[in-house]
């Protein structure tokens, strides 16, 4: 055979993996997206259901409370589940992450009520949580590891944009799905089991997503980093790590702000129903999910940083005067305009940033880098986000008030970006 067909064929079979990684490494980002998004969205039930008190206020905050602690065992899965995706393969790693996901997914599907088993009910829930951000500490970096390395020259953006495309289509499915049954169901109906059904939705990606990962390759890169002699191989440097947790700040507190505690601040203080919220949420996600492939591939025109910093810029300067227009002006359109704006600067985010943060750390340390930097910002201003902007409203009597949230989180990112090196135009190491 000729070199150039060689050459030719070796193109085409680089190009088939490419986009088999790429499915290989969403499948499970999606069902993370999709439990966490269908949470967010029937919250205001399942405060009723585990945290029953004669204070809605307080058993939303232990909802939230709940729904935090579970980022908090991110960063113990990003270490162990990551260092194995390191030294054992990506393979091994990513297929342990969806199975635990999907067990504590369909797991809360069908934990008993508060009023069936006491507390029994919101232990069991917070062990359900305590699994999914176990297993979803190792899946992110390991996902976004694979397919960035799987990823042709000069399209790392856009490809790595996918990654997040999937949690966006997860995200889209929770919504659409929790709106659907809200709609379809009674009010009562909703409340007695209706809210189980997305819940239980959510298992069947298992699956799909265990078939994709069964027969999946290993990365070029990781196969060159793997045949290293140990003393030759990189570990996680602190500055790197530290810097992907600053720039996350921005990212994954606008996400849980804008997607995860909207559907409840407009229902609680804009009077929006609770159907009519899951559909804001759901037309905003498209909005955003759809954006993540251009900006990922603007980011391989132009470069990440221009891309990332107005994000970051964009949250600082704009997050206060938008929140505190829907305080005075709760008009639907209004309602709508507002979340897509957020949804569209968290789509910058989302799109440039899988493969910015990749590129910051080396091939045989990029799975543990990138999931210990990643997972401590997302346990600290990620799961802590609906809780932190409940409590700041409570305080301030400002429905604005979570704002100052979103603006200091911007500022970390922003000093982030100003840290890093451009490194769109650079070969992976």
């Amino acid at each position: 055979m000729s070199e150039s067909n060689t050459a030719g064929s070796t193109q085409i079979s680089v190009s088939r993996s490419s986009k088999r990684a790429v499915v290989i490494g969403s499948v499970g980002n999606a069902l993370e997206l999709y439990d966490f998004g269908v949470y967010g969205f029937v919250a205001t039930i399942i405060a009723s259901k585990f945290f029953p008190n004669d204070d809605p206020t307080a058993s939303l905050l232990a909802t939230f409370a709940a729904f935090g602690i579970g980022f908090f065992f991110r960063p113990l899965g990003a270490i162990l589940i990551g260092r194995l995706g390191d030294t054992k393969g990506r393979k091994p790693a990513l297929l342990i992450t969806i199975l635990l996901m999907a067990i504590g997914t369909v797991g809360i599907g069908l934990i008993p009520a508060f009023e069936t088993i006491g507390l029994m009910a919101p232990v069991l829930l917070v062990l359900c949580r305590i699994l999914q951000g176990f297993s979803v500490g190792g899946e992110w970096g390991g996902a976004t590891a694979y397919i960035v390395e799987w990823a042709p020259p000069g399209r790392r953006g856009l490809f790595g944009s996918f990654q997040q495309f999937s949690a966006g289509v997860g995200l889209l499915l929770g919504s659409t799905v929790a709106a659907l049954t809200s709609s379809m169901l009674s009010d009562q109906a909703m409340l007695e089991w209706g809210w189980r059904v997305p819940f239980l939705i959510g298992g069947i990606l298992l699956p799909f997503g265990l078939y994709m990962r069964r027969d999946m390759e290993e990365s070029p890169a990781f196969e060159k980093a793997k045949n290293l002699a140990p003393e030759n191989l990189a570990k996680p440097k602190l500055s790197a790590m530290l810097n992907i947790g600053m720039f996350s700040a921005g990212w994954v507190g606008a996400s849980y702000v804008t997607i995860n505690y909207m559907p409840t601040f407009t229902q609680r203080y804009l009077n929006v129903s609770r159907t009519e919220a899951l559909w804001m949420s759901t037309v905003a996600i498209t909005v955003m999910t759809l954006s993540m492939p251009f900006w990922g591939h603007l980011s391989d025109k132009i470069g990440r940083k221009p891309v990332v910093l107005l994000a970051a810029v964009g949250l600082a300067v704009l997050s206060y005067p938008l929140f505190h227009l829907l305080t005075v002006n709760a008009e639907t359109t209004m309602l709508y305009a507002v979340q897509c704006v957020f949804a569209l600067l968290v789509g910058a985010f989302s799109g440039a940033g899988p493969a910015m943060l990749a590129e910051m750390v080396s091939t045989s340390s990029r799975t543990t880098g990138m999931s210990v930097g990643y997972g401590l910002a997302v346990a600290v201003f990620g799961g802590s986000a609906p809780f932190i902007a409940t409590w700041l409203v409570g305080v301030t009597n400002s429905p604005a008030s979570p704002t100052y949230f979103l603006i200091l989180t911007a500022i970390l990112s922003i000093i982030a970006i100003a840290r890093v090196p451009e490194t769109s135009r650079q070969e992976l190491h």
